[in-house]
């Protein structure tokens, strides 16, 4: 069975910038391609940067024009490419993550779970594609769901071989949030991967350290701190080794 190579962007955002986002998205996602990756996924929110209070009037759908440059890339580089922001549906505005493909089909998970300060603007989703990629299963998460293990549980129950959470942790909440997703990766099984912001956003500081882990929960790459970078993990006779770029 073919393991593909799967990528983390510990990435920055403008405030609102959709366009230059996007612009920067394509080339953490073309240098991930050009190192063998075939999957990326991006921190929450990405493409807009994490702000609630401009999110309404940012929000995208899957045909929004600005949107083209990734799935150019996802197409061109063979790549599929995992980037958040916030979207309208008739169930209310939703945080987001979008999901280019190199089939040129573009899906859309939206957020489970949201945080307490999150509900006077978002809504919870309930959309939840499972993405299929060489022989991996990969489940989807943002940020808070990671904190409910029923989220977790019902990717492994899905038969989700892979865990990929795009996040925002601050300095304070990261050796917990970490220590929870590691221990997701050896109780289910799963590579587990987190994206988490490389600079600060929407009044929040940051941590950075990403991080991937292997199905036995044994770290395989991280990132020291914050900071720019590209982390993918690739295996080797079976076993995954982990590479860390910086852009």
């Amino acid at each position: 069975m073919p393991n593909p190579r799967l990528a983390v962007a510990q990435s920055s955002s403008t405030r609102g910038d959709i366009a230059g986002n996007v612009a920067h998205h394509a080339e953490l996602a073309e240098s991930a391609a050009g190192h063998g990756a075939r999957f990326i996924v991006f921190p929450e929110l990405s493409l807009t940067g994490y702000e609630p209070d401009i999110a309404r009037k940012l929000a995208l759908t899957t045909t929004d024009p600005r949107l083209q440059p990734l799935k150019e890339v996802a197409v061109e580089s063979g790549i599929t490419i995992v980037a958040g922001a916030p979207t309208l549906t008739e169930a209310g505005l939703h945080i987001a993550a979008f999901i280019f493909q190199p089939t040129e089909e573009t899906l859309v998970y939206t957020k489970h779970h949201l945080h307490s300060g999150e509900k006077a603007v978002f809504d919870p989703g309930r959309i939840r594609p499972m993405i299929e990629l060489d022989g991996e299963r990969i489940s989807l998460a943002i940020c808070a769901d990671t904190t409910h293990p029923s989220h977790a549980a019902e990717a492994a129950q899905s038969s989700a071989s892979v865990y990929a959470a795009g996040v925002l942790i601050t300095p304070s909440g990261i050796v917990v949030d970490s220590a929870q997703l590691k221990g997701y990766a050896s109780e289910h099984r799963m590579v587990v991967l987190m994206a988490n912001y490389a600079s600060p956003t929407g009044g929040w500081t940051t941590a950075g350290r990403s991080a991937i882990w292997d199905e036995r929960g044994r770290e395989v790459i991280a990132a020291s701190g914050d900071g720019e970078a590209i982390l993918i993990a690739g295996r080797v006779c079976g076993v995954l080794h982990g590479e860390l770029i910086r852009p």
